[in-house]
């Protein structure tokens, strides 16, 4: 990400956030790059909270249960 110096200071804030989670910023006056932002290696990522999901949700279909047909008992051998 490349930013003015206008906006980092309008938005360090932010700037900042997106540098936690692991984006590089560099700082521009115009058009000519003069700083670089990374992370720190001493910075720790974030833990989770506790029961907080880590992974995409899922929901399993309503026909996941029911019974196999014919053909698929047969497919699988056990018709």
């Amino acid at each position: 990400m490349t930013v003015t110096i206008y906006e980092a200071k309008t938005h360090l804030s932010r700037i900042l956030q997106r540098v936690e989670q692991g984006e590089e910023v560099v700082v521009c006056r115009g058009k000519q790059p003069i700083a670089r932002i990374v992370p720190s290696d001493s910075a720790k990522p974030k833990r989770p909270r506790v029961g907080e999901p880590t992974s995409p949700r899922f929901e399993i279909p309503a026909d996941a249960f029911a019974p196999l047909g014919a053909g698929e008992l047969t497919d699988w051998g056990l018709a």
